[in-house]
């Protein structure tokens, strides 16, 4: 069976090796020059499916939990299991207990626990909680290396390319996320910074709880942070605002005041695609299976789609669904 790719984030990747590794004869076509500049490349990469259920609906924890083992089988080496470690300043503790009372597979911390853990963090944090069982990685790794192992499957790339003149294909994968023409989409902007400074570590991702300017600090190599909170309804892909800037870096600074002395490697935009409820889909018509949805989840949900809509490609003839439950009704994702 001959498949199509139209995009190379991340979903458009990792339906390729799920396609590729079932026996297709796979090809990706991404209309920007190279990996990067979509919505992926700007990610935290975060696999953080407890975590996460704060505010995501139970489908996000129930595709979402066998990510990490999904990404190590994949890519060895790239996910690190530290954990997610969540704190907040004294006067915001009311926030942490919200978070508690909507997730689970976690435990609380205190000040002791949070300095063994994370020891620049000593005496600056009281109480918090511990994901043990959630990873990360980071995104830009991930891409490069996942593309390699598909081109050494036999994966074919062609970069700068329309796909709408690539034919001759039993089945197209459409991977393209806010490109795609779904009027059911909305654009949900993501910021973020990435600092460097030797001053100060981190062994996983920490979160920052606040009632205004929650943030997310990822830790990466070289002495490299991956800062990020913002979520702005908007399909805009413009520069980083001054505004947005001026809180990211105003949080991070009362998250550590080593960032105050950070140097700003780079700042970012993704716009993230997201359906009303803010949950994936994989859909069929014709001979195209569309993934899309993904909204802050990429790395941690693409996994799932990807195989779901490889089981779609290889048993079209048989129904294949997955559901979730949302306020009552049942939606097929």
């Amino acid at each position: 069976m001959k498949v199509l790719i139209k995009g190379a984030g991340v979903a458009g990747l990792t339906a390729a090796f799920e396609l590729a590794a079932r026996g297709a004869t796979v090809t990706v076509a991404e209309i920007r020059h190279g990996l990067g500049g979509n919505a992926s490349w700007f990610a935290g990469g975060m696999l953080a499916p407890w975590c996460e259920r704060e505010s995501a609906e139970q489908p996000v924890l129930d595709l979402g939990r066998d990510a990490a083992d999904w990404w190590d089988a994949v890519l060895p080496g790239q996910v690190t299991r530290g954990g997610t470690l969540v704190v907040a300043a004294p006067r915001d503790a009311g926030e942490l207990d919200r978070l508690a009372s909507r997730t689970s597979g976690h435990r609380r911390v205190d000040e002791d626990e949070i300095a063994l853990l994370e020891p620049d963090l000593a005496g600056r944090f009281r109480r918090g909680l511990l994901f043990p069982d959630e990873g990360h990685l980071d995104p830009r790794q991930a891409m490069a290396a996942l593309h390699d192992k598909l081109a050494a499957m036999g994966v074919k790339f062609h970069f700068g390319t329309d796909a709408r003149h690539v034919s001759d294909f039993d089945r197209q994968i459409d991977c393209t996320g806010m490109a795609a023409a779904d009027d059911r989409l909305r654009g949900v902007r993501g910021e973020m910074l990435i600092l460097n400074t030797p001053d100060f570590s981190l062994s996983r991702p920490v979160r920052l709880l606040h009632p205004r300017f929650p943030l997310y600090a990822v830790p990466r190599a070289d002495a490299q942070f991956m800062i990020g909170a913002t979520m702005i309804e908007s399909r805009s892909a413009r520069p980083v605002t001054a505004r947005s800037m001026m809180e990211l870096l105003g949080t991070a600074y009362a998250f550590h005041p080593a960032f105050g002395e950070a140097e700003i490697v780079e700042t970012g935009v993704g716009v993230r695609p997201a359906f009303p409820d803010n949950l994936p889909r994989v859909e069929m018509s014709g001979d195209t299976v569309a993934i899309n949805g993904l909204y802050r989840h990429g790395f941690l949900l693409a996994p799932a789609m990807a195989r779901l809509a490889g089981e779609i490609v290889f048993n079209h003839d048989k129904p294949v669904e997955l559901a979730h439950e949302t306020d009552g009704q049942r939606q097929s994702a």
